[in-house]
């Protein structure tokens, strides 16, 4: 298989540390608020690589963080934690958020198919091992104590700028506006790895430490989260384009400088949404989460097929013009999958030639357009069987996951009818606190084959 390293700025083959296992590291979400469609494309993305991989023969050992404690606004070292912010406005525990948007994120992943990791930890899970890496990292001097935090002395690490290409000029106080001078730091670039009550005293979340009372940086929970689950030596290092610097380039000086050799090997970065204003965030416009698409009468799936017709690495735009177009595209394909019959030999060599096509794409940088080119001459392709196009649409699919082979349920109007009812029926009997006869409505209807999926927008169903 050959990537495109963000570290060495190439395509490469890749070539794991181990026959025996890839390690496969995703940061995860900060379950602040939902995950809009532009971060969902991230996880899109890492999900195909991990299936891909698969595919090909390899086994993946991949481990993803929730970080519910130390994002800062900006991902800098100023502002408020996110998780601190999210409480105020929803007047609840940091705790109660992170579980809230951590099940909102995990049914949209769920709604798109995208597999959750075999390890997923919790930034507050793993405080002990923070202060053991902090405590080397001071005890070796590439980090010091400044008014009672702790930072990450980036002049110590000579190759801190190598993963973002960057330079120290360009990045100085004076020419970038959105960098914010902070007077305990030795350097402008300089960044915390524990902080105490001597910079931010309105954090709900604080452990005791060697250092005082206080709460991690963003930064140092991904690379111990790695190091702990994954071991010392790391395959592969995901994220989207914007993590790349300071937070990978992060990543990077403090776990090699703690470890002593090299850490990752290929940095694999994936592209923006953006709609017509730009980037895709959470703090402009219509807010474009899954359920919203849901509402307006889009398969969540659709929205997986049109990312996988852009290639990972380059910025996709969006507009519901192309999400149309997608979807309808999306449904097509179904549709002619569907028609195929259990009809005709099966013919191995047929099959060991569209296999390797679809195995080729997947090879190239992980060429998921060129794929699904691949699906659609191998449908339209008259000399081969429709019990082997079958068969390889059903391989396919365990990378492509678009349910391409699973039957579309109609509701008729009258079903439609009978849960909306029954979904009303149960929204007053939990304003009234009857639980007991809400949990009764929820498994009668699962009962039927009615799962009911509970959104900040209100409550939908799906037929299973």
């Amino acid at each position: 298989m050959f990537l495109y390293n963000t570290l060495t700025k190439k395509k490469e083959e890749f070539i794991p540390h181990s026959i025996d296992e890839v390690t496969m590291y995703t940061c995860g979400p900060t379950v602040y608020h939902y995950a809009h469609i532009g971060n969902l494309r991230t996880y899109i993305s890492e999900d195909i690589l991990e299936k891909a991989l698969k595919y090909l023969g390899y086994n993946v050992k991949r481990c993803m963080n929730i970080t519910d404690v130390g994002h800062n606004v900006g991902d800098s070292d100023e502002g408020e934690d996110k998780m601190t912010l999210a409480s105020e406005r929803e007047h609840k525990s940091a705790l109660e958020i992170a579980k809230f948007y951590t099940d909102a994120f995990h049914k949209d992943c769920d709604k798109l198919n995208i597999k959750w990791p075999e390890i997923v930890s919790n930034a507050t899970d793993n405080i002990d091992f923070y202060i053991k890496m902090i405590e080397k990292l001071l005890k070796e001097d590439y980090a010091y104590i400044a008014d009672g935090n702790v930072y990450f002395d980036t002049s110590k690490f000579k190759n801190y700028y190598e993963l973002s290409g960057r330079n120290p000029e360009e990045l100085s106080v004076a020419v970038r506006s959105d960098i914010e001078v902070d007077t305990s730091k030795k350097n402008p670039f300089d960044f915390g790895l524990w902080f105490t009550n001597s910079k931010f005293n309105n954090q709900e979340l604080q452990w005791d430490s060697p250092w005082g009372k206080g709460y991690p940086g963003w930064h140092i929970e991904c690379s111990s989260i790695a190091i702990k689950n994954l071991g010392e030596y790391l395959d592969i290092h995901c994220g989207a384009e914007d993590a790349v610097f300071p937070h990978h380039t992060n990543e990077i000086a403090q776990s090699e400088c703690y470890l002593g050799h090299k850490w990752c090997n290929y940095w694999v970065h994936l592209g923006f949404l953006n709609d017509k204003e730009g980037k895709m965030s959470k703090s402009k416009g219509e807010f474009l989460t899954v359920s919203l698409l849901e509402d307006k009468g889009y398969d969540p799936l659709a929205y997986r097929y049109l990312c996988l017709t852009s290639p990972y690495r380059k910025q996709l735009s969006f507009s519901y013009d192309i999400l149309e177009g997608a979807s309808n595209q999306y449904k097509k394909l179904k549709q002619r999958v569907l028609s195929l019959t259990d009809n005709g030999e099966y013919i191995e060599e047929d099959f060991n030639n569209y296999n390797n096509r679809f195995k080729e794409c997947l090879s190239n940088d992980l060429n998921t357009s060129s794929a699904i080119t691949v699906l659609f001459d191998l449908l339209k392709d008259n000399n081969i069987s429709d019990r082997t196009k079958k068969l390889l649409v059903e391989s396919f699919d365990k990378v492509l996951s678009l349910d391409l082979l699973e039957e579309v349920v109609v509701v008729d109007t009258e079903l439609d009818s009978y849960i909306k009812e029954m979904i009303e029926l149960r929204s007053t009997a939990k304003k009234n606190k009857d639980y007991n006869e809400a949990d009764r409505i929820r498994n009668e209807l699962l009962d039927k084959g009615i799962e009911l999926i509970d959104t900040r927008e209100g409550t939908t169903y799906k037929i299973k």
